[in-house]
Order: structure tokens, then sequence, then C-alpha cells
């Protein structure tokens, strides 16, 4: 019996961001498969299986890694439909923003992510904490079970 592959999705507008976390998790053979959204527009899109991702295997990840402040529909507007979602509302939803703000990080939380980090500016820095983070969520975690979503 094989296992299932654990896909993580990652949300996040900067290319170079995307390029690094990629590189951080390929270098520490973390995950299996990592699935890219450029914004929460097509965050939704990849969840919800609807256009360019209505043909993608019919698996929810194992965690949202998910960038903040995007164009188009913000982290925050992603994570509440996450949440507020009876099929999806189990998948660990972790913030990896380069916001600070007192408010970003309440309201994260009043919305139910499981995690909240800040990216380090420092390359090394971010490399560990991207390590770290695949590490915990794809492989250590043991999350419920999450029901696919059925288009």
């Amino acid at each position: 019996m094989t296992a299932k592959v654990k896909r993580i999705l990652l949300v996040e507008d900067s290319e170079h961001d995307i390029e690094l976390t990629l590189a951080a998790l390929e270098t520490h053979n973390v995950a299996n498969e990592v699935d890219t959204a450029r914004d929460g527009a097509e965050a939704l899109d990849y969840l919800y299986r609807r256009g360019k991702f209505a043909d993608r295997p019919n698996d929810l990840p194992v965690v949202v890694l998910l960038d903040l402040k995007m164009p188009k529909v913000d982290g925050l507007e992603v994570l509440r439909q996450i949440k507020a979602d009876p099929d999806m509302k189990r998948i660990p939803v972790v913030m990896l923003t380069s916001s600070r703000e007192e408010q970003d990080l309440v309201r994260s939380y009043e919305l139910g992510v499981n995690a909240y980090v800040v990216k380090p500016v420092n390359f090394t820095q971010f490399m560990d904490s991207v390590k770290q983070l695949g590490c915990f969520w794809a492989v250590i975690n043991e999350p419920p079970p999450v029901t696919p979503v059925i288009a």
C-alpha cells in the first residue's frame, strides 16, 4: 500500500517568495507536491476546483500556506471562506506573511488560523522557517480526515 501524496497549497503573490518557499521545501524533501495560487481568487478556485483547477485531483491540501496581503481577494477573506465551509474548515491554514500588524494577527486568529508566521527578512532564516513549517504541517502533524470536495 502506497502512502497518499500530501499536497501543500501555497498562496502567494510574490514570485520571489514562491521561489524561495519551493526551494526550501524541495531542499529539505518536506513535501511530495506543492501547488501554488498567486492570489486569493485563484486559491478559492483551486480549493473549489473551478476554472483552470477544475481538473485537479479531488483531494484537499494537507495545509494551506497563505499570504495575507494579496490582490483580488486578500488572505483574510480566503481564510474566512475556508473556515466557514464545512468541507474545508479542518484544513490547517498557516498565515505566512510579512505583516507584523497586531490587527492582522488578531483577525487571523479570530477567523480560525492555525498559525501566524511573520516571514523573516534574512534568507537563511526564511529558508529555515519554511522548512520547519513544511516539516511540521506536512509530515509531523496528524490532521483530521478531510472530506474531498465533490464538484
